[in-house]
């Protein structure tokens, strides 16, 4: 299984910006708590991270064909971003959109995703440990569209 972790704009900066909101990780040590994750369940991990919304983009298409899955933090192109939107939905593939602060809490600017509309869920508000729901989920979520795309083949082949 392999699976694009897409993070957004001003997220390298994570452990200097903002503490009191986004708490004294680094964006390399978050990354490195996923790797942990990752290789105790059997999980290939690709990280990208812009503070470009055209890369972002370009990224997420690179994925069809090529990964099974997205995490994404679209940071504040979550908020203003059709095109990263858009592009969630014509790769179809099973997304988890993450934020660290709990996005509903905040500026009222803040509150609306529009990029939500193309994610299969959303984890708001654990801080740093939801990188690590959105894996659990997320291999969750890619190992059941697989048990299910199997049965509709062994249902095809018997009729």
């Amino acid at each position: 299984m392999k699976i694009a972790v897409i993070q957004g704009p001003n997220i390298n900066m994570l452990g200097v910006r903002e503490q009191n909101i986004y708490g004294p990780m680094t964006l390399e040590q978050i990354h490195q708590g996923m790797k942990d994750q990752a290789s105790q369940n059997g999980i290939e991990l690709e990280f990208f991270q812009s503070n470009l919304e055209g890369e972002i983009v370009d990224k997420i298409q690179e994925c069809l064909g090529e990964i099974d899955g997205i995490i994404i933090n679209p940071a504040a192109y979550t908020h203003t971003s059709i095109a990263i939107r858009d592009a969630l939905a014509a790769v179809n593939l099973p997304t988890v959109e993450v934020h660290i602060s709990n996005i509903y809490k905040r500026e009222e600017f803040r509150q609306k995703s529009i990029t939500a509309a193309s994610s299969t869920g959303v984890i708001a508000g654990f801080g740093p440990f939801g990188y690590n729901l959105a894996l659990i989920s997320l291999g969750q979520i890619i190992n059941e569209v697989k048990a299910m795309e199997e049965a509709r083949k062994q249902q095809a082949t018997q009729a």
